[in-house]
């Protein structure tokens, strides 16, 4: 996923960002209001981890910012106030979760994930395509009945490619899923990262689309 964590600790956000990253994510961090609303003005992101007691501001209003202009996106809390009356609140704005800190990064992380599950697209985060079963709510992949090993970024190609099963994903669109602001991108990135996970999960699952990106095969192949 594409993340925004605004969070005004620099030792704090940047772990954050870096524990999102080696977990496959694509992680961008600011500390200010008015960075993070730079950001979801160019960005499309599909989640959003926010601090409440900002330098320029309370997180509460870009929340509610975000509510009032219809997005669906994502959010989750991350917040030392931990009074119930301060969760109630963070909830009634439209948040998603509400997690305080000093938070664990493996909490946070299935938090992030189950969140995410209720968001997905799919009816069920199950697929079978031939010889190969992805589950998206387990984050995990299997060919002929057997695991297969996956490092984090070829495993967001995967669960990218499921999430939108179908549907062709652009070589850019697979870039946001894998990428933060100011990572570098060598130019054949993203072959490499889909030639590495058909070696593993088997050719004729990733379909090269001419032109316009990727997409899972069908069942049959096609």
């Amino acid at each position: 996923m594409r993340i925004l964590v605004v969070e005004d600790e620099r030792p704090l956000g940047s772990a954050v960002q870096e524990r999102l990253r080696r977990a496959g994510h694509a992680a961008d961090w600011f500390t200010t209001l008015a960075d993070a609303r730079a950001a979801l003005g160019a960005i499309a992101y599909d989640f959003l981890l926010l601090d409440l007691g900002l330098p320029d501001g309370s997180g509460r209003d870009l929340l509610r910012e975000i509510r009032r202009g219809g997005s669906a996106m994502a959010v989750m809390i991350a917040t030392a106030q931990d009074q119930i009356s301060d969760r109630i609140a963070g909830l009634s704005d439209g948040a998603d979760d509400y997690i305080v800190k000093p938070y664990d990064f493996d909490e946070l992380l299935a938090r992030l994930d189950a969140v995410s599950r209720r968001y997905g697209a799919l009816a069920s985060n199950r697929l079978a395509l031939g010889e190969v079963e992805i589950d998206l709510g387990q984050r995990s992949l299997r060919r002929q009945g057997q695991d297969v090993d996956l490092t984090a970024r070829e495993w967001a190609v995967i669960a990218l490619l499921a999430r939108r099963a179908g549907a062709i994903c652009s070589r850019e669109q697979i870039e946001d899923a894998l990428y933060g602001l100011g990572e570098e991108i060598e130019s054949n990135a993203i072959e490499v990262f889909i030639s590495r996970v058909r070696k593993k999960v088997g050719a004729g699952l990733i379909l090269t689309v001419r032109g316009r990106g990727y997409r899972l095969a069908r069942e049959g192949g096609a």
